[in-house]
């Protein structure tokens, strides 16, 4: 499911010609929807009882900290297959923990509110998935590009940027927003990503949400990941703080499974194995809950705000 304000589900709906239904709300995504459209799912968790189909990446790291025999089940028949949104880029510890749990695939996609949808998509079994990216273009043509509109090799990062006939004309009555959205016929996602030779497109993070740190860019999603990797981690955003040194350091926020006593210098050395100690966090904080969006994404930018230094 996702949130109403969510078109995803109102719109892949409508064009599946599926039957949906208006849900109570999923109060632990904290999202101040008043309901979640989708379809009803039975006996996820016997010790919660009926919950809706999840949609966004805020779902699946809210089942991480869930116990019980999960069961996915729909009118009796087992689950076969889950897709995700993509709200944000679901990290890759999370979508193999949860197909581990549930024994089901997950086809990951990425799409936005000014592409009505979906841009990339994973093709459905037995075709092939590749987990950790939102897949290939669907319906349009996308690219990956440099600073100057140019097409990058395959493997080296750029921003996403795309074209084709679900792609917005231009914002209602803002010829400023148009203008720095397009460029040269192409809608700038604002989303950093590389492609491989395949086509399939692997999110690094965001233009906006770069840590620039002595001159180097380090990708938040990158420490997230890392975070992730522990299983007492249900929630994870790395962000930047001033810094007279370097510019800008590395922090992050996590929240964790109820009742973990793990501490911040074990999720500090566990990046500095994975990534080393110039892109590990000079400091976590713990959180019982990560600002969130509308549609349950966590808000990076607000951390460094309500956060104490």
């Amino acid at each position: 499911t996702a949130p109403l304000r969510h078109h995803h589900a109102i719109n892949r709906g409508e064009r599946a010609e599926a039957v949906m239904l208006l849900m109570p709300a999923w109060t632990d995504l904290a999202s101040g929807d008043n309901g979640y459209l989708g379809v009803k799912l039975a006996n996820v968790f016997p010790d919660n009882g009926e919950i809706g189909e999840p949609g966004v990446q805020a779902a699946y790291l809210l089942m991480k900290g869930r116990t019980g025999e999960p069961v996915a089940m729909i009118d009796g028949k087992k689950l076969t297959v889950w897709r995700t949104a993509a709200a944000s880029a679901l990290a890759v510890e999370t979508q193999s923990a949860f197909e581990k749990r549930f024994g089901v695939p997950i086809i990951e996609t990425m799409g936005l509110t000014e592409t009505a949808a979906q841009i990339l998509s994973n093709p459905l079994p037995p075709s092939v998935r590749k987990i950790g990216s939102p897949g290939i273009a669907f319906g349009c043509i996308v690219m990956i590009q440099n600073s100057e509109g140019e097409e990058v090799p395959h493997g080296v990062e750029g921003e996403i940027v795309v074209q084709g006939p679900n792609v917005l004309l231009e914002y209602l009555k803002n010829p400023e927003a148009t203008s720095a959205t397009f460029r040269d016929g192409w809608l700038r996602t604002g989303d950093l990503a590389r492609m491989d030779e395949d086509g399939y497109v692997y999110v690094t993070g965001r233009l906006k949400e770069l840590i620039i740190k002595g001159g180097e860019n380090i990708a938040p999603r990158e420490i997230d990941e890392a975070l992730y990797s522990h299983p007492d981690v249900i929630e994870a955003a790395a962000f930047a703080r001033p810094c007279d040194s370097y510019g800008e350091r590395v922090e992050a926020a996590v929240r964790l499974r109820e009742g973990s006593r793990v501490s911040a210098d074990t999720l500090i050395k566990l990046c500095n194995g994975r990534l080393g100690s110039f892109k590990s966090p000079d400091a976590i904080h713990f959180m019982a809950e990560l600002p969130k969006g509308p549609s349950g994404k966590i808000q990076r930018m607000k951390l460094a705000d309500v956060l104490p230094v």
